[in-house]
């Protein structure tokens, strides 16, 4: 080995940790997990693999993990693999372990700099396939600011008779209403979770897919692939290569992860009638690498972004049926020639956003699922940023416009997840509640629950048109209704939401965006006086250490906000 450190420029994180005389015991000790002398000359690319057999978004990755790996091998780099957590939404849902979810995104960004940073790792490509190890991911990558890539896991394909995974929760609603007996919801049951790969619509594992790419950290169509699939594999085995061309041309995530990028990713989030999480998770991953977006700019880019994509949960058609015309390449380069993409933002090709469109063919004439923006489902974003006297920083709603953009009703006041469900499903709630579920935000729940299992007893029960909902907590991807979330402050901080009665008049106003306690501020102030904080619900373990950093849903829930 050499006196001193390389003088490769791509290797300025692995050279002071195995280099020279000094570092035989790093070598040694790298000997033992299948470094040979010539590896120790090489980049090292670390691969942050988010396997597990905790749920089948992410239970194939080991097998994309070393496809990247002998991707990187195969470019000169010596690719060596690392894990980190996940945990499932869909099996947490409606349980005290959903407090968790959110939680995970800071565990695993925080983990990918552990393991990164002290490894001395000079590039990296992160695997992820479930809801918050996608963001996960990119925070740590942005955080390194390494040359780096990222790489989805792919889309599950569709259960029997078109299913997925909201078609089980929305059976189990039918269940509670008596429309359909244990027999059938079984069935369902059985059926609709087919084999690896994310949740099967537009939901928020394809939501940040699509923007992770549109945001240009991941190969072209890495987000359009299904999960089990020669292309998913193909995708993986090029991720690694490229890390090495990143590493030679210096290309970081910080000339990626621009703002004109970021307002790339919004744009086709919106275009594709994607999740309300990825208000949070844009504006997280903004935040992280040091990139101001906020609450705004959803408005303002929405303001001139159509919907265009019948995709699950308010839409017809699955994930997969989009891969099957094209992914969403097609989509972007029509809204690139339509002037509503920034294509000169740089990409992980080395290229331009612009430049990787160049030669993408248009989606095949007979194709239903990806409307022309002169005849959009929607004409405007879907995701509404709404304010008025019971958010007034801000909370997201999800209206694509089927379910009406006003809603007047009465309040019907819940302390938590589990007593909305009990009251929805004993019959207690009606036709005209405002369901309003507080002390489940980041701070309060903590960790900001998804509410799927409440919207989908919801929708289970008939009540998707004749009902609204509105919390500081989240919604997954697959909600779908008149409902409004990330309603900040929270409940936990004295935001107006802890001063609802029950029985007060709410009113939502999707085109106006506003949402209003029809009380009057005397009234406001007068309870105001009278509220008290409640205890923390956790007071030692990882719930308590986020609760005491996370930052507001409106600032993106991040947990490093700089003093």
């Amino acid at each position: 080995m050499s006196e001193e450190n390389s003088q490769d420029p791509r290797r300025r994180y692995s050279s002071p940790v195995v280099d020279g005389p000094g570092k035989a015991a790093s070598r040694a000790m790298l000997r033992a997990v299948g470094f040979s002398d010539e590896d120790f000359t090489k980049p090292q690319v670390g691969i942050a693999s988010t396997w597990s057999q905790v749920t089948p978004c992410n239970s194939h990755i080991d097998t994309l993990a070393e496809q990247a790996r002998l991707g990187a091998d195969a470019a000169g780099g010596k690719g060596v693999i690392f894990n980190t957590i996940t945990i499932s939404d869909g099996i947490a849902n409606g349980t005290e372990g959903m407090k968790y979810s959110l939680v995970s995104r800071e565990v695993i960004c925080d983990s990918i700099e552990t393991v990164a940073g002290c490894e001395g790792f000079d590039g990296l490509v992160a695997i992820g396939g479930c809801d918050k190890n996608m963001p996960g991911c990119m925070m740590g990558l942005a955080r390194l600011d390494r040359p780096s890539i990222f790489v989805y896991g792919g889309t599950i394909l569709p259960g029997e008779n078109h299913t997925d995974i909201v078609s089980v929760f929305e059976a189990m609603g039918a269940h509670s209403r008596g429309d359909i007996d244990r027999i059938a919801v079984k069935q369902i049951e059985e059926t609709a979770i087919p084999g690896p790969g994310s949740c099967g619509g537009m939901y928020t594992a394809n939501t940040m897919a699509s923007a992770i790419e549109a945001l240009g950290m991941s190969l072209p169509n890495s987000s359009a692939q299904n999960a089990v699939s020669q292309t998913k594999l193909d995708d993986c085995h090029a991720a690694g290569e490229a890390v090495l061309e990143l590493l030679e041309k210096d290309i970081k995530p910080s000339d990626i992860m621009t703002r004109e990028a970021f307002e790339n990713a919004i744009t086709v989030v919106i275009a594709l009638g994607g999740s309300t999480n990825a208000v949070l998770h844009l504006i997280g991953m903004a935040s992280t690498i040091g990139v101001e977006l906020s609450l705004e700019d959803f408005t303002r880019i929405g303001k001139r972004v159509p919907v265009v994509a019948d995709l699950r949960p308010s839409g017809h058609y699955m994930m997969s049926e989009l891969v099957a015309i094209g992914g969403i390449q097609p989509l972007m380069k029509t809204l690139l020639d339509a002037g509503l993409l920034h294509g000169d933002c740089l990409t992980v090709t080395g290229r331009t956003l612009a430049e990787n469109l160049a030669d993408v063919k248009p989606y095949p004439d007979d194709q239903q699922i990806i409307m022309p923006l002169d005849k959009p489902i929607k004409a405007q974003s879907h995701l509404r940023i709404l304010y008025g006297n019971l958010a007034p920083t801000g909370a997201v709603a999800k209206i694509t416009g089927k379910e009406g953009t006003r809603f007047t009703g009465r309040a019907r006041v819940f302390g938590s997840e589990e007593e909305a469900q009990a009251r929805i499903n004993d019959g207690t709630v009606v036709a005209g509640d405002v369901l309003v579920i507080r002390y489940e935000g980041p701070r309060g729940g903590p960790g900001m629950r998804e509410m799927l299992t409440p919207t989908s007893a919801i929708m289970g029960r008939g009540l998707g048109n004749d009902v609204a909902l509105i919390t500081d907590g989240r919604f997954s991807g697959g909600s779908h209704g008149f409902v409004v979330g990330h309603v900040t402050p929270e409940a936990f901080e004295g935001g107006p939401i802890a001063l609802v009665e029950d029985g007060d008049e709410i009113t939502i106003d999707a085109e106006a965006d506003v949402i209003e306690v029809n009380v009057s501020d005397d009234e406001l102030a007068r309870r105001r006086a009278a509220w008290r904080q409640p205890e923390p619900r956790y007071r030692r373990g990882v719930l308590a250490k986020y609760a005491r950093t996370v930052s507001s849903a409106s600032l993106g829930a991040v947990t490093d906000l700089p003093e």
